[in-house]
């Protein structure tokens, strides 16, 4: 019986160690949309919006693979774009960017047209020899001044957006700082 008991120690030992090995867990990691690092071990607590951007670490196949193909997935992993914490890339903050310019522009465009326009009703105020038509005209001005204000705030708050929001958002977000400068 003792003999028995020397001989299947060694053997419960190269079973422990063999099992051991089998039971390499896969833990899956992802970022939620407020920065925040999640782990687990079970695929399905993954929520459904993030299971794209999940990351598997501790895969078996990756710690059997030889030299040569873990520089080639490194590699790999090299040419992937960079993305910022949320997962969002060059071309969403280039986009960003690009729409506030477009706004900028238009309601510079606008604001100048106005202004155009304001100008021209002066004149014709100024040239009128009728109170009625005077009165009527200020009113059309001034209707345009008001116009022109509701621009000019449309102005200040694109350049806002664009020199100081989104960059600071970007900032927040890990984004590279030239995908921002407008």
């Amino acid at each position: 019986m003792k003999t028995i008991r020397i001989l299947l120690v060694p053997v419960f030992i190269l079973a422990s160690i063999f099992c051991g090995s089998l039971s390499f867990a896969q833990i899956y990691k992802w970022v939620d949309e407020k920065g925040s690092v999640h782990f687990t071990d079970d695929p399905l607590q993954v929520p459904e919006k993030y299971r794209l951007k999940t990351e598997r670490i501790g895969i078996v196949e990756e710690k059997a693979e030889p030299k040569a193909q873990n520089e080639a997935s490194s590699s790999k992993k090299k040419e992937e774009p960079f993305r910022d914490r949320m997962g969002r890339g060059e071309e969403y903050w280039k986009e960003k960017v690009d729409t506030w310019k477009k706004r900028l522009i238009s309601a510079q465009d606008k604001v100048e047209s106005l202004r155009m326009r304001y100008n021209d009703l002066t004149e014709k105020a100024n040239a009128s020899r009728s109170s009625v038509e005077r009165a009527t005209i200020r009113n059309e001005r001034d209707q345009v001044k008001s116009d022109i204000e509701q621009y000019r705030q449309q102005v200040e708050e694109a350049k806002l957006m664009l020199d100081k929001k989104i960059p600071e958002e970007a900032q927040l977000y890990r984004a590279k700082p030239e995908w921002v400068k407008p």
